[in-house]
């Protein structure tokens, strides 16, 4: 059975909820990409729980099901976390992060729930946009969605996808980029500058929206619009985000892109993110 939407204070509950699932699934492996999957959490947590992707926890491989491909692999723990939370397997699995079973840092798609293999930037765009070409061909009501990093971005083979999906006008791909401007060895507009990003997507044919990635009603509010589209270009979305959002010493650290948190720092993450929980109480 596909979940049911969650309203807008559930989801933002759900969203510390699964930052906490995600230190202490790090924590347990001893490493993992923390900042990254903070970054792009708020923008999974409303695709999964607001109702935007058709999915069935009891039928992972059903037919007729959306696609969601983290084409930024290296965020796999936060994909992992929703999943277990949803029941495509259990939470305790989470446990077991990068200690020799099927969860490894990179997604899998023998875990339940994972489309493709990914984690070697600049392949998710080019098989979303294939498995968008099918649907559209085979006339099929099926959304493609695929999460890519910025720095992922100046990879050749994600523009060579973004000119094909943009010619084939596939209405049914949006391209969600998250934006927080990092990599591992700094910031992106100092390595090899992206911007002026809007207009190079759009200059590609696409129809392109910004948007505040920690805003979780201005990501429903988009969402809900994007959905009722029946034709035209494929929607890149740039995601203005905040690597390690959440908790305050990670925020904007490029430091933080990937490696162990001890015991201390530990303990600080989990309090300001049982503090920010407490806010919403229970219902």
């Amino acid at each position: 059975m596909q979940p049911r939407p969650y309203s807008i204070i559930e989801i933002k509950k759900k969203a510390v909820e699964i930052r906490l699932s995600i230190l202490d699934a790090i924590a347990s492996a001893g490493k993992g990409h923390i900042g990254g999957a903070y970054s792009c959490n708020d923008i999974l947590v409303v695709l999964y729980y607001a109702g935007f992707l058709k999915v069935d926890p009891n039928k992972p491989l059903w037919e007729e099901r959306d696609r969601f491909l983290l084409s930024k692999g290296h965020a796999g723990v936060g994909l992992y976390a929703i999943l277990a939370d949803l029941g495509f397997f259990s939470v305790s699995e989470l446990n077991t992060l990068n200690q020799g079973s099927m969860f490894g840092e990179h997604p899998h798609h023998l875990v339940p729930g994972i489309e493709v293999v990914s984690g070697s930037l600049g392949h998710g765009l080019p098989i979303a946009t294939g498995m968008a070409t099918a649907d559209k061909i085979d006339h099929k009501n099926k959304q493609t969605v695929v999460m890519m990093g910025d720095g992922e971005c100046y990879e050749g083979s994600v523009w060579e996808a973004a000119n094909f999906a943009s010619h084939h006008e596939l209405h049914n791909l949006w391209a969600i980029v998250d934006r927080n401007r990092l990599i591992v060895s700094g910031g992106t507009e100092d390595i090899n500058k992206l911007e002026p990003f809007t207009d190079k997507w759009t200059s590609f044919g696409w129809e392109v929206f910004n948007v505040d990635a920690h805003n979780i009603e201005d990501l429903v509010a988009l969402f809900s619009n994007l959905k009722k589209r029946k034709s035209g270009p494929p929607v890149a979305i740039i995601a203005n985000s905040v690597k390690g959002k959440g908790v305050s010493f990670m925020e904007n650290q490029a430091s933080w892109h990937h490696g162990g948190i001890d015991g201390k720092k530990y303990e600080i993450a989990r309090q300001e993110l049982m503090k920010k929980l407490s806010e919403y109480g229970e219902f």
